[in-house]
């Protein structure tokens, strides 16, 4: 194991804790009607006609095709991404790939994935999905709309994931029930909250998910996104009663597909408490795949990402 023993933090990103209390780390109970919010919400959200896109991108590769692509989300949110086609074989699964809290400037042509139609969607208010007034950086994006649970961003971006898949369907139909996510960070919180309540994603793979155990992600410290919110609690009072309908670990209690999830032992960004916490909510017959760390350059990273790349390229293999 390569845990980081040095770094510029003020603070332990380890926070104290070991493997095994990690993983001893229970989901939260949900609040009344957290089901039912969700489920409404998904309802809306998959009566959207996504209406895509496309268009060849300047961006070239020799294994993909490249296209831009732009769709409709809920209240006509126009979210733009991109689309990866191979260059070889057919077109045989889905994959929705959300980013982290950093946005996207590109695709990464990197997935270790065949024969699959790769859906790169910037969240709204990030990236491609900029728009005023939403503000761009995580610091703000986080707190927009966070008293107002119908309203609260976090819950936009989750319906721009599930419009995603719409979006891969209405373009392969042949792809429902083929299709999976994944996201790292900021994108692996969006996944947890969306994978439990939408039936067309087979799969799910999760590296270092925020969101999780909001109790502890409103007071650990952090130089992630939780810092902002912190702060503005203190001016404003306790966000926690807010955001437990965006609880990425009670969410994840009730997943019901195959899931790979990559926490990590130390991370400044996100705190690990929070990430085992998505990890052991979702059913035991799931994959983890235990990282160092997470958000920090530590020795052995290259050889853990290998690893895991090689997890990823199974799990993800076409039916």
């Amino acid at each position: 194991m390569s845990i980081p023993t040095t770094h510029p933090f003020a603070f332990d990103p380890t926070y104290g804790m070991q493997l095994e209390q990690l993983l001893a780390i229970k989901p939260p109970e949900a609040p009344p009607g957290f089901d039912d919010f969700w489920k409404e919400r998904y309802h809306r959200a998959i009566a959207v006609d996504p209406q895509p896109r496309l268009r060849r991108s300047k961006t070239h590769h020799p294994d993909w095709h490249v296209f831009d692509i732009t769709y409709s989300s809920t209240s006509s949110f126009q979210i733009g991404g991109w689309l990866l086609l191979p260059r070889e074989g057919q077109v045989r699964r889905g994959l929705v790939v959300g980013h982290g809290y950093g946005g996207r400037e590109l695709p990464d042509f990197d997935l270790p994935v065949k024969e699959t139609a790769v859906l790169f969607p910037c969240f709204r208010g990030l990236s491609r999905s900029a728009r005023p007034p939403i503000p761009s950086d995580a610091a703000g994006h986080v707190l927009y709309d966070i008293g107002k649970p119908d309203r609260y961003i976090i819950g936009g971006c989750v319906d721009d994931l599930w419009i995603g898949v719409s979006t891969l369907i209405d373009l392969y139909p042949w792809l429902e029930g083929h299709i999976g996510y994944s996201g790292i960070s900021f994108g692996g919180g969006i996944g947890a909250l969306a994978i439990p309540f939408d039936d067309r994603i087979d799969r799910g793979h999760l590296v270092v998910p925020t969101f999780g155990q909001r109790s502890l992600w409103l007071t650990l410290p952090t130089i992630g996104s939780a810092d902002s919110v912190q702060t503005y609690q203190k001016e404003h009072g306790s966000m926690l009663d807010n955001l437990r309908l965006f609880d990425a670990a009670s969410a994840a209690a009730r997943i019901k597909v195959p899931m790979l999830v990559a926490p990590a032992l130390f991370d400044p960004a996100v705190a690990p408490p929070c990430q085992f916490a998505v990890a052991n909510a979702s059913p035991k017959f799931n994959e983890i795949f235990i990282l160092d760390a997470g958000h920090f350059d530590y020795p052995g990273c290259m050889e853990q990402n290998i690893l895991l790349n090689d997890r990823v390229r199974r799990f993800f293999e076409v039916p």
